[in-house]
This record gives C-alpha cells, sequence and structure tokens, in this order.
C-alpha cells in the first residue's frame, strides 16, 4: 500500500504563494501519474494539475494556468505544488494522488487516480 503524505498547506493573503508537497511511502511505487485535487466546502472535489511521472507533462485546470506550477523530484520522491497570485478562490483542501500502472483514463479525472493523501488546507484571505 502506498501512503502520500502532502505538506505546505496554510494561511496566506490574497496574491501571496505556498508550495505544497507530497511525498510517497514507498520509492518503487510504479506510478504513471500524480496530481493535485482540491475540494472547497460545499463543492465537489476538482482537478488542479498533474504530471506524468516519467516523461514529465504536465497539465492544469484552466483557473490555474499561469499562476501554478507542478513537479516532481524523482530521487526523492516527492511532488510539488507552487501556488502563487493566490485568490481568495483558491481556498480548498488541496489533495495528492498518484495513478499506478493500472488505472487508465483522462489525466484530469479522479477515477484515473488510486491513491489519495490525507489532504492539506489552503486559505487564501482577501
Amino acid at each position: 500500500q502506498v501512503q502520500l503524505v502532502e505538506s505546505g498547506g496554510g494561511l496566506v493573503q490574497a496574491g501571496g504563494s505556498l508550495r505544497l508537497s507530497c511525498a510517497a511511502s514507498r520509492r518503487t511505487f510504479s506510478r504513471s501519474a500524480m496530481g493535485w485535487f482540491r475540494q472547497a466546502p460545499g463543492e465537489e472535489r476538482e482537478f488542479v494539475a498533474a504530471i506524468r511521472w516519467i516523461e514529465g507533462s504536465t497539465y492544469y485546470a484552466d483557473f490555474v494556468k499561469g499562476r501554478f506550477t507542478i513537479s516532481r523530484d524523482n530521487p526523492n520522491n516527492t511532488l510539488f505544488l507552487q501556488m502563487n497570485s493566490l485568490k481568495p478562490e483558491d481556498t480548498a483542501v488541496y489533495y495528492c494522488a498518484a495513478a499506478d500502472t493500472r488505472t487508465y483514463g483522462a489525466i484530469d479525472r479522479l477515477e484515473r487516480f488510486n491513491y489519495w493523501g490525507q489532504g492539506t488546507q489552503v486559505t487564501v484571505s482577501s
């Protein structure tokens, strides 16, 4: 079983930045992709960004393009999300997710990912 642990959330003013990290418990985990999703109170969980683990191709939701950057550190088995120019509407619990080689489907869909972290709260004040 793979465990994903997020860190880096917190409270920030609008226009500020945060960097989220996600560490996977197993280095030999054969993942095809990792991503970030978020869920605001009363809302469904939504796609934020994803990266294909081997080749490094990245994908973003339209509402974060130009502001957020997803990256990975393969040797250290860690995923990052650099969030700049944060807005109050970015307030949500942010979840790290991983897809192993058994899953298929679009990389921006929840069902592609079969491992999830517990989430980290990001609050952006106006």
